[in-house]
């Protein structure tokens, strides 16, 4: 690892805006929170996954992995990030090295000309070129290359410097916005601004989860300027530094971002969750608020209470009908992030009750806030094997399992329903609408008829009634009877 990246690295893990950090003694800090890699810890994604997870919702760029095949292929396009325009983010770019290329050392050479390809042949607004283990080891420097190809096509060519060894995919969300801080946001001035721009960053419009929400915002008048990185353009990122508020939806990867925006253009950030009624609404109201307090209009603040009162009464008239089906149902949800908190809060809301909330990828902030909802912390979990989850689905009598698509199979084998509420999902859950889609989704699944027949016992397990039929000759029983007595196949 160059000593530029190690010094990237460092800077990612020492965050100040990281309540874990904060509460750390001052040499414990300048350690950060790195933890050497052990064989197969990066099976969850590495640092370079978790960059193309970030920067890839960039809708109309064109993201060019250098690397060998394979890398491309296996990261490309892992979340269900919809666009309203643009559809380039779906083509996958590749240097595609060979053994002779790497030998040769033609690794540089070949990726100026995919750039100068990609110019001509596209006409992207940016180039986003991204290092893998590969090249990173054999010492090819993309910074350079990039800043060549910039300079003779005309097209800005972003180097996103984050090799796979370099860490976990959190680490790799981390280092694509410092990559944006360092290259993109900031070089674009947009035409006009208004008093009720926003920034949105770390949330990803997961099959179009974004436009539940903008809708709101457009009926108030605020305006999504920038995001980091839902259904984004790039001049939309680079003009992020122009917005009066910012909100941020995943802290835990991109707080480092959000803050260092407040330091040097002065946008103030607030974390919080369009998942659920009352967190939704908590969203809205503290966003006008701070515009307020940055110039927009006071009646924003009115209109605000006028449009929540408005879609909370049509969203729980909705939810009315379904309420008496999974009332009291019991959950075991899965999760990371800010839905470890924010899905958890949505389903009280429903008088559903939550067994237990993994806190994977999760911020101290987030693990208070699951304490505050859920009482104590006894049902955190940091980690579960299928063999623990399994036991807890049983232990608990949970009637759902809410998680990601690798743990299914686990519900499967406990017979337990089971819904995506991760990246992969195919329904989008947020905003108020969003959390009647989610009800929607529990009733079908727990209310489902095959859950009655699958946990049925099998014909083969269960205890069959008395016969009559002697089932063995004694030296008392007489001899059988003919082969043909009708009596040897009544039971066939």
């Amino acid at each position: 690892m160059s000593d530029a990246l190690k010094q990237t690295v460092q800077e990612a893990f020492n965050e100040p805006g990281c309540a874990t950090n904060r509460a750390k003694p001052a040499e414990a800090r300048k350690k950060g929170c790195a933890r050497p890699l052990t064989p197969g810890a990066a099976a969850g994604g590495c640092a370079f996954d978790g960059a193309m997870i970030t920067l890839q919702p960039i809708v109309d760029v064109a993201h060019l992995v250098h690397a060998p095949l394979a890398c491309g292929g296996n990261s490309w396009d892992n979340r269900g990030s919809a666009s309203s325009g643009p559809m380039l983010y779906k083509t996958g770019f590749t240097t595609d090295l060979t053994e002779l290329d790497i030998v040769m050392g033609k690794g540089e050479k070949k990726l100026y000309a995919a750039i100068r390809e990609i110019v001509q042949n596209h006409a992207p607004p940016a180039i986003f070129v991204y290092a893998t283990c590969v090249t990173a080891m054999i010492g090819d420097d993309i910074a350079a290359v990039c800043k060549a190809a910039t300079e003779a096509f005309g097209t800005p060519a972003i180097p996103v410097d984050v090799p796979g060894y370099a860490g976990s995919k959190n680490l790799g969300c981390k280092l694509a916005g410092e990559m944006m801080y360092r290259h993109v946001i900031g070089t674009v001035e947009p035409e006009r601004t208004t008093e009720c721009d926003i920034n949105i960053i770390g949330d990803y419009n997961l099959n179009g989860e974004l436009w539940q929400i903008k809708p709101l915002l457009d009926r108030l008048g605020i305006r999504i300027l920038g995001s980091l990185s839902a259904d984004a353009r790039y001049r939309q990122v680079a003009m992020m530094h122009r917005a009066r508020v910012t909100m941020l939806v995943c802290s835990h990867a991109l707080i480092g971002l959000a803050r260092k925006m407040e330091e040097t253009w002065g946008i103030p950030f607030f974390e919080g969750s369009f998942y659920g009624i009352s967190d939704t609404s908590l969203a809205l109201r503290t966003m006008c608020r701070m515009l307020v307090e940055r110039g927009a209009p006071a009646d924003l603040i009115d209109r605000c209470e006028a449009l929540i009162a408005e879609e909370e009464a049509g969203a729980r008239a909705a939810l009315a009908p379904y309420r008496p089906r999974v009332e009291g149902r019991r959950v075991l949800l899965y999760t990371g992030g800010h839905k470890s908190w924010s899905v958890v809060s949505a389903l009280q809301e429903l008088g559903i009750e939550v067994v237990g909330t993994s806190v994977r990828k999760a911020t101290e902030a987030d693990k208070a806030r699951v304490v505050q909802i859920m009482g104590d912390e006894t049902h955190m979990y940091e980690n579960m094997a299928p063999k623990d989850m399994y036991a807890t689905l049983k232990a608990a009598k949970a009637d759902i399992l809410m998680s990601g698509a690798r743990s299914q199979f686990v519900a499967l084998k406990a017979r337990t329903p089971w819904i995506d509420v991760n990246q992969e999902k195919h329904e989008p859950y947020a905003g108020y609408m969003g959390m009647v889609d989610l009800v929607r989704a529990i009733d079908r699944s727990v209310n489902n008829p095959v859950w009655e027949e699958v946990r049925r016992p099998a014909p083969w397990e269960a205890a069959r009634p008395a016969t009559g039929l002697r089932l063995a000759a004694t030296s008392q029983d007489p001899a059988p009877g003919p082969v043909n007595d009708p009596k040897d196949f009544e039971d066939c």
